[in-house]
């Protein structure tokens, strides 16, 4: 008896920690940020009543295209991780993962996400789904070593999840749905380089290049991103500028503008990792703030 339990247990806690292996390949937290920023296209798209399983369905495709392209950055980066204490432990590093492993998921995920759009939405959103998976892991990946501009790259692919939902919705690319590229198009840079200022010793032995000046955690660096918080605000507000939504939006996404403007500024004047985890942390609250104003506003 006490056998069979052992047995069992050792099964669970086996299943437990491969488990926790594909969470670290998929990079669930990333991955849940792109789930919800597809989900908020889809819903601000939706001419009526919500569509719960059109919502879980475009949830899933966008969390199965998205783990595909992490999985295949982790794989392409496998040796560089070795070199960073926040990715050491990732399970291809520590060989706790094969590299065909990773790579089946990877291509059983995208195949999966892709389909999904395809079948169960347009193949405009299945296009635009493939591209951002491919550009993802196959340009942005490999040009961080190369360049700073890397981020502007990345920052592409990063930011079609909601257009993804749009046109899952709608199946056409509109003006709402540019907006709502431009809105996580700008926001990326900010929330990027706050990740790149707090990790840079950890980025510069794996020999990535991602803060937007030559000389890393500088004045200048941080400068960039109250420039692009600048252009931020009034992309946000262009939903009630154009008349697609309320001033209780507005009005909100003008608040949270701000606050995190002023954190952006917290770093130019700091110039250190406190202020940087600071806008780092906004930029967390920034994003969902903004989408579900929209939303919300929009019912």
């Amino acid at each position: 008896m006490q056998r069979e339990k052992t047995y069992t247990t050792t099964i669970a806690e086996r299943l437990s920690a491969k488990l926790a292996d594909y969470k670290q390949l998929v990079k669930f937290r990333l991955t849940s940020i792109v789930v919800f920023s597809a989900g908020m296209g889809y819903l601000l798209a939706a001419p009526g009543a919500i569509e719960w399983s059109g919502l879980l369905l475009i949830g899933l495709a966008g969390f199965f295209v998205t783990g595909s392209a992490n999985a295949l950055n982790e794989i392409i980066e496998k040796d560089y991780d070795k070199l960073m204490k926040r990715t050491a432990n990732r399970p291809l590093p520590t060989n706790r993962m094969s590299t065909v492993e990773a790579l089946l998921m990877a291509g059983l995920m995208g195949v999966a996400g892709i389909f999904l759009l395809a079948t169960q939405f347009n193949y405009l959103a299945a296009l635009i789904g493939a591209l951002s998976l491919l550009s993802y892991a196959f340009i942005y990946t490999p040009l961080k070593r190369i360049s700073n501009i890397a981020v502007f790259v990345g920052a592409i692919p990063g930011a079609l999840p909601p257009m993804i939902g749009w046109v899952a919705m709608t199946g056409s690319i509109t003006l709402e749905a540019f907006i709502l590229f431009s809105i996580q198009f700008l926001w990326q840079f900010p929330h990027f380089w706050a990740i790149a200022w707090v990790a840079h010793d950890d980025y510069t032995r794996a020999g990535f290049r991602l803060l937007p000046s030559e000389g890393g955690k500088t004045r200048q660096s941080a400068l960039y991103n109250i420039v692009y918080i600048l252009f931020l605000i009034p992309v946000s507000l262009l939903p009630f500028i154009l008349g697609f939504n309320g001033w209780v939006s507005a009005i909100l996404i003008a608040v949270v503008g701000l606050l995190f403007l002023l954190q952006a500024y917290k770093l130019y004047t700091d110039c250190d990792n406190k202020a940087a985890k600071q806008l780092m942390f906004g930029s967390f609250v920034y994003l969902p703030v903004v989408f579900l104003a929209l939303v919300f506003d929009k019912v």
